[in-house]
């Protein structure tokens, strides 16, 4: 964070100062809510969960450097008391991001918003110094976190914004003010929560209502190939680029490929030139990702070279994400299993299919969470998918969403033994180390709260049980 007075922050984030000898110490560290995390000069911002207050830590984080705890109650050590630790921590943020000479780029979208911030941020770092969101730090706690994470030298903030009902944006955007918003799509993912695929579309559209105007520098990034997205554009002030496939796109790929090993290659063309693009990701959808990806960076006054030369070079910055490994008996793992959409679920499918080519694929699916009344027609049409693709045997896990899988599966093709359905994650990994071949392929992908993370972590532990471990 640029360095600030206790002083100032109370004042800023309208807190009392307790326990503070002299208020014009500076914290000159990181923001953090992770006690682990510490380090000298941090300001550590407690939060009362449902587990752990972060109150009980003020002790021990000030004896590891913290200069002082933001509170909401005295804590006997350097403490800026408030009454909402939250909305203290977002009144800071936004302090700070005023101060800051970096330029926001802000997105979301249904699904691929990490895999897209990812590469916006290594493509950016090739111009000048870029601080992004980690991992899927996208609320209104993690927002407000990786903005204070950056520094003077910053000179691009890259910030996912998630949202789960309408308001949700808007309130990010009140925070982090961008200059360049990008929407990449219109999805199901947490329909049961929104109602509606316009409910979602209206919410993810806050992001380009709370732009500058053209005028200003404001930049609407909206997908071409996405009705809802493209539509977006009447909701805004600020310059429109669309990015897609579409012919009409300011930003578009041709030539649309996948390698011998799944890997998209394409031709970029952007306003000012063509260049030859070959990803080290998996998956033709990292086309779209790639293309918002170079209508930021266009926009930011890269060339199409540069831009080019960046995406071949970028990787998977985020866990869990189409991590693709290799054992030593030929067998490869993609471990997809950090979250899941019906959106993203029939990219990892159509990934695992080119990969797969004369190989044998095991697609292991679990839930699609939060998809209200459309759960049962989103896991069949998965289940049927699979089929279509010719994925050779479908693990389906879990309780009725996992049967909805494998019964998509069999009207589909009328499967018989190129399905099944196991209980559990301990299941599916002592099915599938008893029946894995040499060159085989395995997909593992369901929501987050699955865990079938676990099920990839067994297969390539090496472990003479494989048993997963204990969650």
């Amino acid at each position: 964070m640029i360095a600030l007075s206790l002083a100032e922050i109370a004042e800023v984030v309208g807190g009392q100062t307790h326990d503070i000898p002299d208020p014009s110490v500076e914290v000159t560290g990181s923001v953090v809510r992770d006690s682990r995390e510490v380090e000298p000069g941090s300001l550590f911002v407690a939060f009362v969960g449902e587990r752990v207050d972060g109150h009980d830590f003020a002790e021990a984080v000030v004896a590891a450097g913290a200069v002082a705890v933001l509170a909401s109650r005295p804590v006997g050590v350097p403490a800026i008391v408030v009454a909402d630790v939250q909305k203290a921590l977002g009144a800071l943020a936004r302090h700070v991001v005023r101060r800051l000479g970096a330029t926001l780029v802000a997105l979301t979208g249904s699904a691929g918003k990490t895999s897209t911030k990812d590469l916006i941020a290594q493509v950016l770092q090739h111009k000048a110094p870029t601080v992004w969101t980690p991992g899927s730090l996208n609320n209104e706690i993690g927002l407000p976190l990786t903005a204070l994470s950056a520094t003077e030298e910053t000179r691009f903030l890259v910030l996912e914004m998630g949202a789960r009902g309408i308001g949700h944006i808007r309130y990010l955007t009140d925070l982090t003010p961008p200059k360049i918003g990008l929407v990449l799509n219109v999805g199901t993912a947490h329909i049961g929560e929104f109602g509606g695929r316009e409910q979602i579309a209206q919410a993810k559209g806050e992001l380009v209502e709370g732009l500058p105007s053209e005028e200003d520098g404001g930049a609407a990034i909206l997908n071409a190939d996405d009705p809802l997205v493209r539509a977006m554009a009447s909701r805004t002030k600020a310059k429109v680029i669309l990015f897609g496939e579409s012919g009409e796109a300011d930003v578009r790929a041709e030539n649309v490929r996948l390698t011998d090993s799944g890997q998209p290659a394409f031709t970029l063309h952007t306003p000012s030139g063509a260049s030859d693009v070959t990803m080290r990701l998996y998956g033709e959808h990292h086309v779209s990702n790639a293309l918002a990806a170079a209508a930021v960076a266009h926009e930011l006054g890269m060339s199409a070279e540069e831009i080019a030369t960046a995406l071949s070079e970028a990787g998977s910055l985020s866990r869990w994400r189409m991590e693709v490994t290799e054992r030593p008996d030929g067998v490869t793992v993609v471990n997809d299993a950090y979250n899941a959409n019906p959106e993203s679920m029939r990219a990892a499918l159509r990934a695992l299919a080119a990969m797969g080519k004369g190989r044998r694929t095991w697609a292991v699916l679990g839930k699609m969470a939060e998809l209200g009344d459309e759960a049962l027609a989103e896991h069949d049409a998965v289940g049927r998918l699979a089929v279509r693709l010719n994925v050779s045997k479908l693990v389906a896990v879990g309780g009725r969403e996992a049967s909805w899988l494998q019964l998509g599966a069999y009207n589909e093709g009328s499967w018989g033994e190129e399905s099944v359905h196991v209980s559990d994650a301990q299941a599916a990994v002592d099915l599938l180390r008893s029946e894995l071949r040499p060159g085989d392929v395995v997909l593992v992908k369901a929501s987050r709260s699955v865990g079938l993370e676990s099920v990839a972590d067994a297969l390539l532990s090496g472990g003479a049980e494989g048993e997963v471990a204990a969650r």
